[in-house]
């Protein structure tokens, strides 16, 4: 899956009108959270969501008018609605949705963002919200590298605010802050701050286009991984048959994960056409410092895996240990769409737990 940031780029590229809606404050109970956008152009949504329903036609009615207008807008969204009325939400909370009616304004800072995604740095997103009177906002953003080293347009304060920075980066999560006019005394009715962090994608790496590794590419994007699907077969491995692949690597299969760069946030789920490939591609990744190694398989043929490996040296017990085979939480599923539910579910634990064990060190 695309970041919006980078999906925002390409619709530039191709010279849309486009309007970025995010959610940048939310009070009770909300189908969204801060962070969460939305993209339009003049044909409606393009991608991302801000919850659905009410509250996502409500914006986008007003990022249409927007984009006619080129005025920016910090709208305030209520879901009170009670049980008796026929349209309206009852989540009881309220929502803060900025409305980025010149994104294009903004350009070099995204594309310093998307360069440093592709170097896999992240970074947080500063924007400033300048409230100039009811009806008039003026924006400006800037991204920072995780390493504080300013990348793109520099020149507004940030560092200012370096310690709602590190907060932003140590707790994973966007946050608005309002700021004190002693900061910044320039004529302005409000003046806010929307830190948002950003992460590179973890990466998810399938050995095996078949049907199952299909089925994963398909539920790993709508997950937000990374994508890269390996096989030797192209009739598999095209775009046809993965189109929520990001990445396309036909080649043998050791071949190509031995080439491929692995880090602490690669995840792997063998599901390949045969023994022979799974263990041609598990030999290539068990002694690296990949999150996740998974691969299909019954208990007898892990076993003897298990013991192949052992006796050629090719792995430690140990290593062997961390391998999730037969893959997926059991949830004794039987077709193509339960494993690959169960794959998908185990992806997750996995990925929460690192989430979790990364915040206790920090």
């Amino acid at each position: 899956m695309k970041n919006i940031y980078v999906r925002l780029l390409e619709g530039l590229t191709e010279q849309k009108p486009l309007v970025l809606a995010t959610i940048v404050a939310t009070k009770g109970s909300t189908p969204q959270v801060p962070g969460a956008s939305a993209l339009f152009s003049s044909e409606g949504l393009l991608e991302g969501t801000l919850g659905g329903g009410l509250l996502e036609a409500d914006a986008q009615r007003k990022a249409l008018k927007t984009l006619k207008k080129k005025v920016s807008l910090l709208s305030e969204f209520s879901l009170k609605s009670d049980m008796s009325s026929e349209e309206g939400a009852i989540c009881g909370g309220e929502v803060k949705i900025l409305i980025d009616a010149s994104p294009e304004v903004h350009r070099n800072t995204f594309q310093a963002l998307s360069q440093s995604l592709i170097k896999r740095e992240p970074g947080v997103l500063a924007t400033f919200i300048n409230r100039v009177s009811e009806e008039k906002l003026s924006l400006s953003r800037r991204w920072t590298e995780r390493k504080e080293k300013f990348v793109a347009d520099p020149g507004e304060h940030l560092s200012f605010f370096k310690k709602e920075i590190r907060k932003a980066f140590l707790e994973g999560k966007p946050f608005l802050l309002k700021i004190k006019k002693e900061i910044f005394p320039e004529k302005a009715k409000e003046r806010f701050l929307f830190l948002e962090p950003i992460f590179p994608l973890p990466q998810l790496v399938i050995a095996g286009a078949g049907h199952v590794g299909q089925a994963v590419t398909h539920l790993g994007s709508l997950l937000n991984f990374e994508v890269t699907v390996i096989d030797d077969r192209p009739e598999f491995a095209n775009k046809e048959k993965l189109p929520d692949a990001d990445h396309i690597i036909v080649d043998e299969i050791g071949n190509a994960i031995q080439n491929f760069s692995i880090s602490s946030d690669t995840y792997f789920v063998i599901v390949t056409r045969g023994h022979k490939h799974d263990g041609a591609a598990l030999r290539q990744c068990i002694s690296s410092e990949a999150a996740y190694i998974g691969m299909i398989g019954s208990v007898r043929k892990i076993k003897l895996m298990r013991k192949k490996f052992m006796e050629e040296g090719w792995a430690t017990s140990r290593q062997f240990d961390r391998v999730c085979a037969p893959i997926g939480i059991d949830i004794q599923s039987k077709t193509v769409e339960e494993i690959a539910i169960s794959i998908a579910a185990q992806l997750v634990l996995v990925r929460s737990q690192i989430q979790e064990k990364r915040k206790e060190i920090e």
